[in-house]
């Protein structure tokens, strides 16, 4: 990691110079452009700020679907296979093929660590720009920990930007797991108290408080499932949620118009990476389409119309849980495309499915995969709401609904959610979030938090008790320069 920070250090100070060096002609040769030099104005702040959100769709782009829900139960072959993905479902990770390593994460800890030592000594204009731009910094920080702190449990905690090369301080030891919790929820308190407004920014690819107090749930539910937290944490997490009904947010009445590339940054969207055409790199989604070497000839115009422009395919969704939505359901058309074989008498055989949610945009005839990444979304909101005043003894049926109506529309009647015990409520809500957040990196997580990837991953039944498992292991490439790194227990 020394070798690849130290680069990256130096691109960015490049890179975030450039737009204020064109405003006078005294400019600095390359190699005396330093972080003392960088860190003057509020456009400075402010270009730093944009650099740390460009830095985050390296990890987004892919690696969040990844550890988020390649090791659930959703994802299968594909119609050519499924060359490298199938050790994510059929949980065979090893410290060989352990999937992505944390360096992309690091990076943009260190970019955000950048904003809180230099912002403040900056003089702006206003100090609510200013303590916007901090507070942004504080958010991204912990949302960062806290994804790897899901991945990989222990974690090196580092506060200080890297800005130097110094073998003794950059090397050095994971802390326990309860103490990075205890720092991300520090900086959650900390960004809160700093954000000015429940206001989003335009396009909401930007962290914000009702973002933010999205993100402080989804701490404190997991802290309070998987760590003991109990009551006080499920409040903590309720509290947080009750608080982003005041801002601009709602459910879109059709769920395909959340993800259409066109409509970026709509109302049910509280926090997203942008992608965007002529300026991002694609998404991993590009690998669960379908390519047309491997697309049958023997299946209906409609079928072929409704996928129009190719792409790739190396994995889609299971059976399993394709198999799972009912009738009516309009997340099912919204999310899948059936691909059905029609044989000489017109009879049809189920062949394999093309994931169409965040499909991207065909341009020039090429399809491309653009679509924003989102983090948190109202539906969302609502079901984790669910969950939380579930498990404080309260009726989660308001919430379940409001999400169902909008699934169901007009064939809503008869799937109405009634409360039951809490076990049986916990069940209808884990099944809600995977039918209408599936492809979105939340299912793993899920079934974590709910203590329930043992029982529900097909790859992992008859292996309970193994809980090394429901973390990853650390790569070896990261154990070759993090000497003072210890392998997860059980990866050994």
């Amino acid at each position: 990691m020394k070798k690849s920070v130290k680069i990256w250090i130096g691109l960015m100070s490049f890179w975030l110079y450039l737009p204020s060096c064109t405003k006078n002609l005294d400019l600095q040769p390359v190699s005396q452009i330093s972080n003392a030099s960088f860190w003057k104005t509020e456009n400075d702040a402010v270009g730093a700020l944009n650099g740390m959100y460009v830095r985050l769709r390296d990890p987004a782009s892919t690696n969040f679907f990844l550890w988020g829900e390649g090791r659930s139960e959703v994802m299968s072959v594909g119609f050519g296979g499924s060359p490298g993905n199938s050790l994510y479902y059929d949980n065979t990770l090893t410290p060989t093929n352990s999937g992505p390593d944390w360096m992309t994460m690091y990076t943009v800890i260190h970019d955000a660590n950048l904003i809180l030592k230099y912002v403040p000594q900056i003089a702006f204009s206003s100090e609510v720009t200013k303590n916007n731009i901090i507070a942004q910094a504080y958010t991204m920080r912990a949302f960062i920990y806290f994804t790897m702190a899901k991945i990989w449990g222990d974690l090196i905690i580092v506060t200080d930007p890297t800005e130097g090369f110094n073998a003794e301080a950059l090397q050095k030891e994971r802390s326990p797991v309860a103490d990075v919790f205890a720092f991300i929820k520090q900086d959650l308190t900390t960004a809160a108290g700093l954000f000015s407004n429940n206001n989003y920014p335009t396009g909401r690819n930007m962290w914000s408080l009702p973002a933010l107090n999205a993100l402080t749930a989804d701490v404190y539910l997991w802290t309070a499932k998987r760590m003991n937290g109990g009551n006080a944490d499920f409040t903590k997490a309720l509290d947080a949620l009750n608080t982003i009904d005041n801002s601009d947010v709602q459910l879109l009445p059709d769920f395909a118009s959340v993800f259409d590339y066109t409509n970026k940054g709509n109302k049910e969207i509280l926090m997203a990476v942008r992608f965007q055409e002529l300026e991002s790199i694609e998404t991993g989604y590009s690998y669960m389409y379908v390519s047309s070497g491997n697309l049958p000839t023997n299946i209906s115009d409609s079928t072929r119309q409704a996928i129009g422009a190719l792409k790739y395919d190396a994995w889609t969704i299971s059976n399993l849980v394709r198999n799972q939505f009912e009738p009516g359901d309009q997340r099912k058309n919204a999310s899948i495309i059936e691909v059905y074989i029609i044989d000489g008498s017109g009879n049809k055989t189920y062949f394999n499915s093309v994931v169409s949610k965040f499909n991207g945009l065909v341009s020039g005839g090429v399809r491309l995969f653009v679509d924003d990444v989102i983090l948190y979304r109202y539906a969302d909101v609502l079901l984790m709401k669910a969950e939380a005043k579930n498990a404080l003894g309260q009726d989660p049926s308001d919430e379940i609904n409001k999400v169902r109506m909008r699934a169901y529309g007009p064939n809503y009647g008869g799937h109405e959610f009634v409360s039951g015990t809490a076990e049986e409520n916990d069940a209808a809500i884990l099944k809600e979030r995977l039918l209408e957040l599936m492809f979105e990196g939340k299912r793993w997580w899920d079934l974590v938090r709910f203590g329930k990837a043992f029982e529900l991953v097909p790859s992992l039944q008859g292996r309970a008790g193994q809980d090394n498992l429901l973390l990853f292991p650390i790569p070896l490439t990261v154990l070759s320069l993090e000497t003072k790194v210890k392998q997860n227990p059980g990866y050994n």
